[in-house]
């Protein structure tokens, strides 16, 4: 996709010469691709022009946007998806580069990392206390979570001494549940300018730094807040360079997606019930009741029209939140700030926005009711039906944009995720945008084999069956181990594991749940004979290069659920647009996850293997073609021996 006029080029030497003297100092080598990257991200910048840059595993694109958002003449926003892509950039990346590249004159090497502020400890709470459900401040809990408590308030006192960030991840290792006793929400805060402690604040020195840097890290969610919700976070910026953009569509729509339970309402009412000196907090308790009957009455799933006790239960939560707030006193000039108060008070604000979103029933936005669980009730969801409106109107129509990943190209072309993030199909003189492939340094044709199992019976809802677990087992063999089984449901990854532990017992087995990502992960590198299956936090998350991996599974293409409310309703909402609904969003999903799995595989420059797709689909349907284009270009075969003799051969090769 090309801009509709030819723009002459900027000159590229500045940014080809400190890539060259990064790259030197860092110790690497120049990589093509790499810098074909920096030259066009240097050219966005310059044009003002959107651009999608697909850069494969290998490529060195951090150093490939880096380069030119640190040559850029105003402040640049990185956002990533990941904490640890971000926890990457901010340890690794960039104080590295800073040290090859920072004298450069007339450089501005400064930087700074912006999280949303519950990722900051809070020191009005550590000192003042935190409120328990009644919204008495009490200063520690007791029993171990008290000891827990009483570490994570040492660590942050000697943080704020020692000027440290006073972050989540220096913290001492914590529950959810533990943090939440040093950290506030952005609705729970003061302000710097009410609390006592608003100069020492973590979070607002943080605020503080990015303003003074000309790099500011931070994350898609942070992002959305920022630029599509408009509640400033982050100090104005000329261009932003979105990392792991695949993902950036739903980062947004999930920072835009709310929840509602009673129990959170009554809680609510609890904490106000000193505060208020009406009734208004005991209406909000009853509403809360209304709300529980309702939504247990409530069938699962999506609503496309409301029940009417749930549309009554959730106008009640609105109203009763809506004078509660109105009852809470009015701050007296120059008193000190209430803390439990102020905190009550949001958390009133936040039942009130949820509720009135939901009891209004946009057209907009999809609502509905979850399933729950032994440990969880039901609870209401709402979502926006898209979000690629509110990306082009609020955050493309104001910052040059570049999206960088090494899986944007979906069916052989960027205008699937183009589509999705806001970016109009057609060139378009308002709305300039382009993409580029820079390749990869690895030769997926020589490395990998991408094996469809056409023989195989097409997947059916029952889960894995006889065919399948036997196919498995015999790539399994054949690879002794070394295999990532990426499965569709956690059902179907624990029969595998269970089937493959019986047939092959001399092999170690291990299945996601039975031990932390992290432990299964060192476990699975370790031993070369072993098979880790697991289902979504494996597709995108595990970075396994070398022996340890040589064959990826994969049981089913990874379409959205029938049942899944917000993908059912986009589809549909497609559909009556005079789209295809199923290419426009199934297909598409089914394409990135596909090439994220996929992507497991090849790693380094030196690593083989197989990528085994056990649904016949992918060779005989007609969206089939689509699945594949947005896949690296491996070696195709649906011959069973063909593959299995490959992996034997790899696994008894001797260690590159």
């Amino acid at each position: 996709m090309t801009s509709p006029s030819a723009k002459p080029a900027v000159d590229s030497s500045p940014v080809r010469d400190l890539l060259a003297t990064a790259v030197t100092a860092l110790g690497g080598q120049e990589r093509a691709g790499q810098v074909a990257m920096a030259e066009a991200v240097a050219q966005a910048f310059a044009d003002r022009e959107h651009l999608l840059v697909q850069a494969g595993t290998g490529t060195g694109k951090s150093l490939g946007y880096l380069v030119p958002a640190l040559l850029h003449d105003k402040r640049v926003v990185i956002a990533t998806a990941t904490l640890a892509l971000q926890h990457q950039l901010v340890e690794r990346d960039l104080p590295r580069l800073v040290k090859a590249v920072g004298t450069t004159p007339g450089l501005d090497a400064s930087y700074a990392v912006l999280k949303g502020r519950s990722n900051y400890a809070c020191l009005h709470r550590i000192r003042e206390g935190a409120p328990d459900d009644q919204g008495e401040l009490i200063q520690i809990p007791e029993g171990t979570m008290g000891a827990k408590v009483l570490e994570l308030r040492t660590w942050a006192e000697a943080a704020a001494e020692d000027g440290g960030s006073g972050e989540r991840d220096d913290a001492p290792r914590h529950t959810e549940k533990e943090w939440r006793q040093v950290s506030v929400s952005a609705r729970e805060c003061l302000s710097a300018s009410k609390c006592q402690f608003g100069q020492e604040c973590f979070a607002e020195r943080a605020k503080e730094k990015a303003h003074k840097s000309h790099l500011v890290v931070t994350n898609h969610s942070l992002l959305a807040i920022d630029a599509i919700e408009g509640i400033p976070m982050i100090p104005d910026y000329d261009a932003v360079v979105i990392d792991e953009a695949h993902e950036l569509a739903a980062r947004v729509t999930q920072a835009a997606t709310d929840e509602l339970w009673a129990a959170e309402v009554e809680r609510a009412a609890r904490r106000s019930v000193r505060h208020v000196e009406g009734n208004e907090a005991d209406d909000l308790a009853d509403a809360a009741d209304a709300l529980r009957a309702a939504v247990s009455e409530a069938p699962a799933g999506r609503f496309e029209r409301l029940p009417e006790d749930l549309a009554d239960a959730l106008a009640l939560v609105r109203d009763a939140a809506r004078a509660c707030i109105s009852a809470f006193p009015k701050a007296e000039a120059g008193s000190e700030p209430d803390a439990a108060m102020t905190q009550a008070k949001g958390m009133v604000q936040e039942v009130f926005a949820t509720a009135e979103r939901m009891a209004a029933n946009s057209e907009h936005d999809v609502l509905w009711r979850t399933e729950g669980s032994d440990r969880m009730p039901p609870t209401l969801a709402i979502a926006p039906l898209q979000v690629w409106g509110q990306m082009r109107d609020k955050l493309l129509a104001d910052n040059t944009v570049v999206m960088t990943s090494a899986t944007l190209m979906l069916g052989g072309d960027f205008n699937a995720v183009g589509r999705s993030v806001g970016l109009k199909p057609m060139p378009d003189e308002e709305q300039p945008w382009r993409g580029i492939d820079v390749g990869s340094p690895f030769d997926y044709a020589r490395q990998g084999i991408l094996y469809v199992a056409r023989h195989l019976p097409p997947p059916g809802r029952d889960g894995l069956g006889p065919a399948q677990l036997d196919e498995i087992t015999q790539l399994v063999d054949a690879a002794e181990g070394r295999t990532l089984g990426l499965f569709s449901s956690r059902r179907a990854a624990e029969a595998a594991a269970e089937h493959v532990r019986k047939a092959l017992p001399h092999l170690t087995t291990l299945a996601q749940g039975e031990a932390q990502l992290p432990e299964l992960a060192r476990q699975f590198v370790e031993d070369p004979h072993t098979c880790l299956f697991g289902t979504l936090g494996l597709w995108q998350g595990l970075d396994v290069p070398g022996d340890t991996c040589q064959l990826v599974i994969i049981d089913r293409i990874p379409f959205p659920r029938p049942d899944d409310p917000l993908m059912s309703a986009r589809q549909k909402a497609a559909d009556q647009a005079g789209g295809n609904g199923f290419m426009q969003v199934a297909a598409t999903h089914a394409a990135l996850l596909l090439a994220q799995g996929a992507g497991r595989l090849i790693r380094t420059t030196s690593d083989r293997g197989v990528v085994a797709v056990l649904d016949p689909r992918l060779a005989t349907a007609r969206y089939g073609s689509f699945l594949k284009a947005s896949l690296p270009p491996m070696w195709p075969t649906t011959d069973p021996q063909v593959v299995r003799q490959a992996l034997a051969r790899l696994s008894q090769s001797p260690s590159r």
